[in-house]
């Protein structure tokens, strides 16, 4: 079972970065979710990043830098947008993607001229990329196509022994993963909602083009028709649609978005918020999928959340968790 090391503690940060600096795979927080890390230019510790989450290697991953000074060194161009997103989002939950530096292995971005960067806002992050001294290659870190983890019990529960470090730093704060907008065209799109919305981006560069959650897009990780899926089947149901009497003798769960009364033949009810917030239910949502799926249930049927705002990016999560 990998270790769970203090991540406020310098010696473990010292230990993380020491092995990631040796070829070896890391677990470590981000404010969105746990990343799974290696050296990005080490490209035999990449290859090791997607044999353990046995994810298939067209699917590129996010490089996690410890400030915007270092995008040049990665991005071969970086317009006046970028620039304004960085200074406005950075250290955060958004993710661009932009032409890319040959030095950045093809393994990194799935062999695409572009690459995704971001700086995470998580104390325990930055002071692992600043000891380093290197960009971190991180995926979620659970293995491929599954919830992503919240917490380190729950990188620890999903791969085992299969990495032998995670730096703990408490629960993530935004719980669904970064925004990723492509600046390598005229129009900015954003190619997966996530912590940073679509209306603040567009409030710092004026309208962007939203990818069709329909359609996966090879520039960006999570974009795959189902994703983000607990083993248990979810049936999404659409906006208005009232909420359906369980199936006799069906052991189901009910998942809501503030809690509701009058419901009945639930064996559980879970709610992502005690009061309809969409900050607090995106922070919880892949917790409480985790929980749901570790009872027994023959389904969970799910209830929509207004689609605006950080509820843009529960609902692609939860459409892609429902599908298949």
């Amino acid at each position: 079972m990998a270790r769970l090391l203090d991540g406020s503690d310098p010696q473990a940060i010292e230990a993380a970065a020491a092995a990631l600096r040796a070829g070896e795979v890391v677990a470590f927080p981000t404010e969105t979710v746990y990343g799974l890390g290696a050296d990005a230019l080490n490209e035999q510790a990449v290859a090791q990043v997607f044999a353990i989450k046995n994810r298939p290697r067209f699917d590129p991953l996010i490089v996690h830098l410890p400030s915007k000074e270092m995008v040049p060194q990665y991005a071969a161009v970086i317009d006046e947008r970028a620039v304004a997103l960085m200074e406005r989002f950075w250290p955060g939950p958004l993710t661009l993607v932009l032409r890319k530096r040959p030095l950045i292995p093809d393994l990194v971005t799935a062999g695409l001229d572009t690459v995704a960067l971001r700086v995470p806002a998580h104390p325990v992050a930055l002071a692992l990329l600043r000891a380093v001294g290197r960009p971190i290659a991180a995926p979620s870190a659970n293995p491929f196509g599954y919830v992503s983890p919240t917490t380190a019990p729950h990188v620890q529960e999903m791969l085992g022994d299969a990495i032998t470090l995670v730096l703990d730093g408490g629960p993530c704060a935004v719980g669904v993963e970064s925004t990723v907008c492509a600046l390598t065209e005229k129009d900015a799109i954003v190619l997966r909602p996530g912590g940073v919305t679509v209306e603040e981006i567009e409030a710092v560069i004026g309208p962007v083009t939203i990818a069709s959650a329909s359609q996966s897009d090879p520039r960006s990780p999570g974009t795959l028709p189902r994703h983000y899926s607990p083993h248990v089947p979810l049936t999404l149901l659409a906006p208005g649609e009232s909420i359906p009497h369980p199936r006799k003798g069906e052991r189901a769960g009910l998942l809501t978005l503030a809690p509701c009364s009058g419901v009945e033949g639930y064996s559980v009810v879970e709610a992502l918020s005690k009061d309809g917030n969409l900050v607090e239910a995106a922070a919880n949502l892949f917790a409480t999928l985790r929980r749901l799926d570790s009872l027994g249930l023959e389904q969970v049927v799910v209830e929509p959340v207004p689609e605006h705002g950080l509820g843009r990016a529960i609902m692609d999560r939860l459409r892609r968790a429902a599908r298949g």
